[in-house]
This record gives C-alpha cells, structure tokens and sequence, in this order.
C-alpha cells in the first residue's frame, strides 16, 4: 500500500489544523485548548466514544470497525509544546512568547487526526482502534499518568504504537529497531559546600570549585571506567554556578546535568557510582557535598515482534528501500517508555527532512511528511486487526 490518496486529499486540511495548533502552544498538562481541539475533532469524525480527563488532560476517541469483533490497539500522540522562544520566522509561528512547538507534536496531533477521520470514515477492520493524545511529554511524564489512569484496561489495549517526526532522515523514510531505541533519562543536582576565604588565602578556606571540578572530572571515568563498553551511558554536567567576585573563594559551588542510560541497571550503577564519587571527593578535600538524583523516564523498549511489524507497515507504505530496521538508538527520552512497559509495542521514527532539529528555536514541523505519517498510522490499525 503506497501513501493512501484520501491521506494525500486530506493534507492541506490537515495542515491547517497542525498551523492552528502551532500558533497557540500548550506546555505540560496545561494543553487544555489543545485537548478540546482534539475531542471536538474526534466527535466530528463519528468516534463512537470521545473520553477526556485521562491522565488529567490526555484524550482518547474509541473507532470500532465494520468487519466483526476483534482485540483493540492504541495509537499515540503527544500533544504539548516546549518553553522555547520560536525564532523560525513562519507565518503560523507560535503567538505566545515563550512557547513552541519545537519538537514537532503539532504535527503528531494532526497526523493522528487525520488518520482517526480516515479510520472513522471506513472501519475497515475487525476490532476497536484507540486513538491517544497526550498531554506533558516534554517532562512531566504525561504517558505514566495515563497508564496509572487505567488507559490500558479501561479500552482493553491490547498493543500500542507511537511515532515521532526526525530531522535529518528524509521525508518518506522510517526508522525503527528491536529492543531500545530511546534511553532511560535522569536529573541531578549537587550543592559542593566548601569554606570561602580570600582567594589570596586558599588554605583557610576549603575551595568548592576545585572540589567541583574534581566532581566533574570523576563522573566521565563512570562510562569510560566502570561500564561495560558495550553499555551506552551518557553523563553530562550541564550547569555549574558559583561565586561572585574575582578574589573570594565561595562558600558553595552548584553542579546539576542530566544521565543517559540504554540499560535500567547501568542507570542504577551509574547513580552509585556518583554517590560514590561525591562522598569519597567530599571526604578527601574536607567539604561537605548535597546529592540529590531524579530518576525520570524508563528505556524506551520495542517489543521485538511489534517492532519488526511496524517495520513491514513502514516498508507497506513507503517501500522497503526506505526503511531502516535496525536504526541506532537515540540518547534522548522519551514518556511513550511507560505505554511499552504496559503494553508490547513499538515506536518509529519518521522522516522530518532537512529541518532544523528538536527542540531547536527554529525548528518547525514539515508538512509534506503527513501523507507518509497518515498512511502509516492507517496501515497500522488495518493490518493489526485484519479479520
């Protein structure tokens, strides 16, 4: 099945819908707007059930088909935008400063829409299609609270799929893999207490920045010394403040950064070994060291089987010339992790073109990709509930 002729009919509608929603974008759970879009288009289409409230603000439209009964699949998208000042200079750029749709979920919304009214108008399967949107991706873990919120049981989900747009693989393209595609994510802050003196006098004081540095140093032996090479870990100290004159040693020097982790037990290592690193440094130099790590999202983990399936509904759309079955995990995040822990799935990359990337000030959503997404997404529900 190439690109569907109604998905390509449908999309300058579906591009006026994405262009509304870029224009107005919601940040976290605050996505109220955006929901009420959704649920209004999901009742125009006939959905014979349009839930919100799930998740404190996601949104789900329920699609029966025609050809008999059958199990349910959900299809996801988010729906919330990022705290970022748009600098792309389109004509529907976003109208609310400090706020973007910088990581393409305007076009997941539509693209989803699209298919929902597609599926809505055949119901050419046997079975129910849940079609998701989610609200707080961008991390508030808005896909946790709609799995702690029954999602799974209340619509009798058997498998569930999601997609995010990629800059950098053209548009037709798809990318998928086995097992993780995206890492387990954490926080961390570190409050280095030292004792400040004249900078002319170090040794009456204890120096945090030098204890710091120290800190900083230690943590990239973690991936380098303590890891199996074969483990993908990432430790990035992203913020040091501290001090505020040329010749004063400060009382206190702040570290926080984030941690990337393909494996949930080389987080946990990783998290001891820093504890471990802080509490030996702090011990060593006489300073007193505040750890504090939040852990944030799970491994984003495709169920084998699933994975190869959306592969071959890729390949169905697109031609298998255009697909990647084995594409390299991404280090970033992502809260579609708690939907696969609930449910085997898989999650696929589509092709965003030559774009600025994620959640970049510039970046924008291309449109020409929502035929391939669409058709995609339709493919999905067809196959999977074939009667």
């Amino acid at each position: 099945m190439p690109i569907l002729n109604r998905a390509a009919e449908m999309q300058e509608e579906i591009t006026a819908w994405r262009r509304h929603l870029h224009k107005e974008p919601e940040i976290g759970f605050e996505v109220q707007k955006t929901a009420a879009f959704v649920a209004q288009k999901l009742k125009d289409f006939g959905c014979d059930e349009v839930a919100t409230g799930i998740g404190r603000t996601g949104v789900v439209g329920v699609i029966a088909g025609r050809l008999g009964s059958g199990p349910a699949i959900g299809l996801r998208a988010d729906m919330d935008a990022l705290p970022i000042l748009e600098t792309s200079g389109v004509p529907h750029a976003s109208t609310i400063a400090g706020k973007a749709h910088a990581c393409g979920h305007d076009g997941h919304t539509s693209m989803l829409l699209g298919a929902a009214k597609y599926l809505a108008e055949t119901r050419n399967f046997a079975g129910t299609v849940a079609v998701i949107f989610q609200p707080a991706e961008e991390g508030g873990g808005g896909g946790r609270e709609m799995v702690r919120d029954g999602l799974m049981e209340r619509f009798g989900i058997g498998r569930v799929f999601g997609m995010h747009n990629l800059p950098g693989l053209p548009v037709g393209r798809f990318a998928v893999a086995p097992g993780p595609i995206m890492a387990a994510t954490a926080e961390f802050d570190i409050r280095v207490r030292g004792k400040g003196s004249h900078a002319a006098m170090p040794h009456k004081g204890i120096d945090p920045v030098v204890v710091a540095s120290q800190i900083v140093l230690a943590f990239q032996t973690i991936a380098a010394r303590t890891m199996d090479p074969i483990d993908s870990v990432v430790i990035s100290v992203t913020k040091i403040t501290g001090g505020d004159a040329y010749n004063v040693i400060p009382e206190h020097v702040d570290l926080a950064g984030t941690v990337r982790a393909l494996k949930m037990d080389a987080m946990t290592l990783s998290e001891e070994r820093m504890r471990t690193i802080c509490s030996g440094i702090a011990q060593a130099n006489g300073a007193e060291i505040d750890f504090r790590f939040k852990a944030n999202y799970p491994v984003t983990n495709n169920n084998p089987e699933q994975a190869a399936f959306a592969g071959a509904v890729a390949a169905a759309v697109s031609g298998e010339a255009a697909i990647d079955r084995n594409a390299p995990p991404l280090m970033a995040g992502e809260d579609f992790s708690y939907m696969l822990n609930a449910r085997p799935g898989a999650f696929i990359f589509i092709g965003n073109g030559d774009t600025p990337n994620l959640h970049h000030p510039a970046y924008d959503f291309n449109d020409e990709v929502t035929p391939y997404g669409v058709s995609y997404w339709v493919k999905v529900a067809e196959t999977a509930l074939a009667p």
